[in-house]
């Protein structure tokens, strides 16, 4: 797969379906793979953060997550097949987790949400093997998380503690599960705690207004988009001046 650098992000063009083939092949094959949902705040973030940019880009999938990322893309000149929202992939994988029989723990979220998350997706999906524990613990209760998920056997672990740090949590504890993920804030819309965008929002790309509208606190982290947004125009015609 030919891959698209953004600001120095590496991103792989995959579909939501080539990702949720690479994540069956991977588990099939009892292999490991860590992904990275990647969305401009976090490619804005990672250009200015040497650290980060490593983390993300030793991932062994990085998917374009949100109409950002695709516009950049092809503004680069290389089209990506859609963008792969981390909802969407969490959604297909837990669909592919009750099909295949598939061991599942939920990391992150405020106290209450991953067991609701967990009620109402086992109820939907029967064939899953569910566990979770919230994102709120120490750095002194950590080991005791990490033996609970080890103790679990987990096939794919899903971790929403909020970009970047579960980029690096999931860096830094590799081996947890076959398949790692960090998915933000999706715990908070499948447990029903936040609404998603409609349809029509989400279709014509405009789920980042939809969200602003009704979180408006966001605006803090999305006035990071109009510099993201030069700096990919910058990257395009006049890419000399990075180097």
């Amino acid at each position: 797969m030919k891959q698209l650098e953004i600001l120095g992000t590496r991103i792989d063009p995959a579909s939501l379906q080539d990702c949720l083939e690479t994540i069956k092949n991977t588990i099939l094959l009892g292999q490991q793979l860590r992904i990275v949902t990647a969305n401009p705040e976090l490619i804005y973030k990672a250009e200015h953060d040497a650290n980060l940019l490593a983390v993300i880009n030793s991932a062994g999938l990085v998917v374009p997550d949100g109409v950002g990322v695709v516009w950049a893309a092809r503004k680069l000149g290389l089209p990506v097949k859609e963008r792969v929202t981390g909802i969407d992939l969490t959604a297909g994988i837990l669909r592919e987790s009750n099909r295949h029989g598939w061991r599942v723990f939920l990391l992150g979220a405020k106290p209450g949400i991953t067991e609701k998350v967990i009620r109402q997706q086992s109820l939907r999906y029967p064939g899953i093997a569910l566990a979770c524990h919230h994102g709120f613990f120490t750095q002194a209760e950590e080991p005791e998380v990490i033996r609970q998920i080890r103790h679990f056997a987990p096939d794919i672990l899903l971790v929403g503690l909020g970009a970047p740090k579960q980029e690096y949590w999931n860096h830094e504890h590799a081996g947890l599960a076959k398949v790692s993920m960090g998915i933000g804030g999706s715990f908070d819309v499948l447990s029903g705690e936040v609404k998603r965008a409609p349809g029509v929002f989400r279709e014509s790309g405009l789920e980042w207004l939809y969200r602003l509208i009704s979180e408006p606190g966001r605006i803090k982290r999305q006035v990071v988009l109009p510099l993201y947004l030069l700096r990919v125009l910058k990257q395009k015609y006049f890419p000399e001046s990075d180097k």
